[in-house]
Order: C-alpha cells, then structure tokens, then sequence
C-alpha cells in the first residue's frame, strides 16, 4: 500500500518516513508540505539522501487519493480539520496524528485548542487509536485520530487500575515529563538550546490540551466523569515522556497484586511490558521503539499506588502507534513494521 504523509517536514512526518521505510506492506508514496513544495525531500532531511527522494507536494486530496492508499496528517492543530472532510469524501483511508479529533464535544475543543471546531459528523466518525484499548474499533475503521503522547503514556498507565474500581478516582495526579521534540521542530524560545539546556520547566498548568482527551478516555473507561491533576514538564532530552502517576486506594493491596492485576490486563498487549516488582523504567529503555514500560509500588504507609510509565514521544507516543493502528486496520500482524529493540545507551 503507498502511504502519503501530510505535514512532511516536521518530527512526526519524519518519524513515519523512518518506519514506513521498512514496512514490508507499505511504501513512501506523497509526501505534502505546502511550505515547501517543490523542495527535494532529502534537501530538508539529508539524512535521508538515497531513501527518499521524491519532491514535497502541495495539498489536493483527489490526487493523493488516486495515487495513495492511506494518508497519515502530521499538522498542527487546526489544519487536519480541514483537510480531512476532504480526504474522507475522496474515500482514502486516513490516520490524523493532530488533537483535531480527539474530542468528542465540540465545544471542549473549542475550549481548550482555541480553535473553530471539526464538524460534528468527522468528529462521531472518527475512532480513538488507543491501539491496545480500542483494537475492536480501529479494525473496523477507515479514519482514526491518533491519540496524543502524554494521553498514550498517561492512560495506559492508569487504566487497569480504574478499571478494576480499587482506585479512588479524585485524587488522581499526574506528573509528566516530556523531552524537547515534543514541542515540534518550529523555532521558539521554548525549544531554544540556551533555555532548556541544564533546564527544567512546568508549563501550562491547568491549561494542557491533553487533559480533556485524558479525562475522556478514563471516564469511558470506568463509567464516571473522572477529573485529573495534570502537570506537564520539558526536560534537556531530545526524546521520551515519562508520566509518574499517584493515585489513592481504595482498600490495602499489595505491589504484587497490583502488578499481576496490569499483566493479566495487558497480556494480549505485545507493546506493553509490566515490570517486575521493585524494578522501575526509564525512558532510556524505551528509546526509538514502540513499548509502553511501566512500573508500579504501592505505599503501605499512605495506601497511595505510584505508576511509572514511559513511552518514545515519537514512536508510541505518535508514529508507531499510527502504524500499529494502520496494521489493526487491514488486518496484518500488530507488530508488523514495529519490532525494533529499543536503542541503548
């Protein structure tokens, strides 16, 4: 199958490139970046000299879907929602890594994204790519919205627990940490070498997109509106999201049970790796693959459960899951595409 890419010559697109390119059923068709069309790919990425080399397009959907198969957006927020009506009426598969949509409510969109809102009939349509959480779904799809890296991290490290009702869900409290590719490959002070190098900073407390697409996804999980605590954080490191997650018990249950509650959950979950007790993860160890990792401690003094869960920002967190939603979609093997080992030190 050819696969465009649309929003090319940021983080994710390139991310797509790197594991589309060794797909055994899929290949680099399009690629689109109305910025910079007419550019050679590889003179954006010379890193990608030899591989792909094709011109960067400008955007017309019935050309992408005559010569495509599958379109993945790679856009900001605000762009997807006007392309992918689109796409969708030209009758191509789509895959939107964006936050377009991720909501279901318009007018929470509109709230948090500070944008005019998709129209409602794209928004019903599109199924959640929670590939562990929604397989049934996304098999049975043809547009999927991708969810967001610290939603991915954050509610496949929580959901178990909710789910199984031994959790108090008021007092969720989530701490994320994200490295600086998160942020996306534009210029701002945010992302400049000289702030962030040695740095460590808390932003948009209370204000993150994401936690709205959170809550969401908790609440369906366990049947009651759940509000969470979200603190969001840049780090000096290029890749990775670690989110450490505290949460209230309800009665007195041990590391181990807790543990063998997320392995039994998880055990048709290739993607997810649940540590032993007493062993922690590290972003590190999740580095360029698309695992999950988490681990889990229980504090017998406070009866507070603590998870730790890492993903790659770019890989699980954005285009490995996009590809693993892909595989779900037409029927392939799950981790096709997918079983590279994480990259260490």
């Amino acid at each position: 199958m050819k696969a465009a890419i649309i929003g090319g010559t940021g983080y994710g697109s390139i991310e797509l490139v790197r594991l589309i390119n060794k797909h055994p059923h899929l290949e680099i068709g399009s690629v689109v970046s109305n910025s910079q069309s007419g550019v050679k790919f590889s003179d954006v990425y010379p890193h990608l000299s030899n591989i792909v080399e094709q011109p960067l397009e400008k955007f017309d959907a019935n050309r992408l879907s005559e010569e495509n198969d599958i379109v993945f957006l790679a856009t900001p927020s605000g762009i997807s929602s006007k392309l992918v009506p689109q796409l969708i009426e030209a009758g191509i598969k789509c895959i939107d890594l964006s936050g377009d949509f991720r909501l279901k409510s318009a007018e929470e969109y509109e709230a948090w994204y500070k944008h005019p809102s998709p129209e409602e009939q794209y928004l019903k349509q599109a199924v959640y790519g929670l590939s562990e959480i929604y397989k049934d779904e996304i098999k049975d799809s043809t547009f999927i919205s991708n969810p967001g890296c610290y939603p991915t991290a954050t509610t496949l490290g929580l959901l178990p627990i909710i789910k199984s009702k031994l959790a108090d869900e008021k007092s969720i409290i989530i701490d994320a940490k994200s490295g600086v590719s998160g942020a996306g490959r534009g210029l701002s002070l945010t992302s400049h070498y000289s702030e962030i190098n040695e740095n460590t900073k808390a932003y948009k407390l209370g204000k993150h997109q994401h936690i709205p697409e959170i809550e969401q996804v908790l609440s369906e999980g366990c049947g009651n509106p759940i509000t969470i605590t979200f603190t969001t954080h840049l780090v000096p490191m290029t890749r990775g999201i670690m989110c450490s997650i505290y949460v209230n018990l309800k009665e007195n249950i041990s590391t181990k049970k807790v543990i063998d509650l997320y392995k039994q959950f998880y055990q048709e979950s290739h993607f997810i790796r649940v540590r032993p007790e007493g062993i922690l993860p590290s972003t590190k160890e999740v580095l360029g693959s698309n695992f999950c990792d988490i681990g889990l401690h229980v504090d017998e003094r406070t009866n507070r459960l603590t998870v730790i869960s890492v993903i790659d920002n770019l890989v699980k967190g954005a285009a490995g899951q996009a590809i693993q939603n892909v595989n779900l979609m037409n029927g392939w093997d799950e981790q096709t595409g997918l079983t590279d080992i994480p990259m260490y030190p």
